[in-house]
């Protein structure tokens, strides 16, 4: 078989320029809708939590520091390296991509949190991903799986922007290609040029459902934003799944 060719998110997301354009993240929502969801799931000291796809670990580190049990898993080597040095008896990092079993049944509740999925080129992937992801829940547990609400962000698509940080001009250009929100950004650095790409799918409520389908997971609810307000098509800023197995 002919050599794949390398997946985006397996090099942008090692990059530091990745970290660097990012650094200025909201982290006082995030911690929000950490707290929010703390309250919607209420999960129990003795339960386990899979931060899946979780980055450099900052939602982990929080929940952690929560008293709660969790792990972080990803596919970014960089990011996991970073993480671990966070790590004590009850938080845990590792490498891994979510397209296979991590822990059979090992975990109480699973978060998949920021629009970390749909990255596939292939949409079978996504599938394959989710029904790994189920196996790695408990009979009971709960999934939540945060994304854009894809009909919103493509009707407030900005299409070129420019954005300084730490002396870097990185020009960020926005479409719509072949069913997938695609952001390229280009820079110089040191004379050298740069250029990644972002590619999500734009995924709808109607997918998730069908992909759901092929899974044992039952829909709860579908949660609209941060605060955790129903989900409106037109009005609501993100999609969040919440199933349970």
């Amino acid at each position: 078989m002919a050599q794949q060719e390398v997946e985006w998110f397996s090099t942008w997301f090692d990059s530091p320029y990745y970290h660097i354009l990012y650094q200025d993240r909201d982290l006082e929502e995030a911690q929000l809708f950490m707290d929010n969801l703390l309250a919607y799931l209420h999960p129990k000291q003795h339960e386990k939590i899979l931060d899946l796809a979780c980055g450099k670990g900052r939602h982990s580190l929080y929940l952690n520091q929560h008293g709660y049990d969790v792990t972080g898993i990803d596919l970014s080597e960089q990011s996991i390296a970073y993480a671990r040095q966070y790590e004590n008896d009850r938080l845990h990092f590792d490498v891994h991509d979510m397209r296979q079993v991590y822990k059979p049944e090992g975990f109480d509740f699973i978060l998949n949190l920021f629009t970390s999925f749909g990255y596939f080129d292939n949409e079978t992937e996504n599938v394959v991903a989710l029904c790994a992801t189920t196996e790695s829940l408990k009979h009971g547990g709960k999934l939540v799986i945060d994304f854009m609400n894809t009909d919103k962000v493509i009707a407030n698509l900005v299409t070129d922007e420019e954005k300084e940080v730490q002396g870097i001009k990185f020009k960020i250009h926005r479409g719509l290609e072949h069913d997938f929100i695609v952001k390229t950004i280009s820079f110089t650095d040191n004379g050298e040029e740069y250029r990644f790409q972002e590619r999500v799918r734009a995924l709808r409520e109607e997918d998730f459902i069908e992909y759901f389908k092929m899974t044992p997971l039952r829909l709860v609810e579908i949660l609209g934003d941060y605060q955790l307000n129903k989900y409106d098509r037109e009005q609501s800023d993100r999609m969040i799944f919440v199933l349970k197995k």
